[in-house]
């Protein structure tokens, strides 16, 4: 998918209009993947830019065969609309 989205130091990003977007994570013993915050500046927000990033984080984790821990909010609602990655949400 990636659509521009950045993956590096435990977080995905994505610049826009020199702004950062981002989903942040921690991964633990046992393949265990923890996204743990979700930030979108307010002149972005609306415009659908949290979904692209976590939906590259969330391809990215079952990719690796990752259990996932959705501390995050925005990332709970996403999986709890998207079904294919409830098999994954711990």
């Amino acid at each position: 998918m990636n659509k521009g989205v950045i993956h590096e130091k435990n977080r995905f990003f994505k610049k826009v209009e020199g702004l950062d977007c981002e989903l942040e994570y921690s991964i633990y013993e046992n393949n265990v993947i923890e996204f743990y915050h979700t930030y979108v500046p307010e002149p972005l927000r609306g415009r659908g830019l949290a979904m692209e990033i976590i939906q590259e984080g969330l391809d990215y984790a079952v990719e690796h065969k990752y259990r996932i821990i959705p501390s995050c909010s925005a990332v709970k609602k996403f999986i709890d609309r998207h079904p294919k990655y409830r098999n994954y949400s711990l």
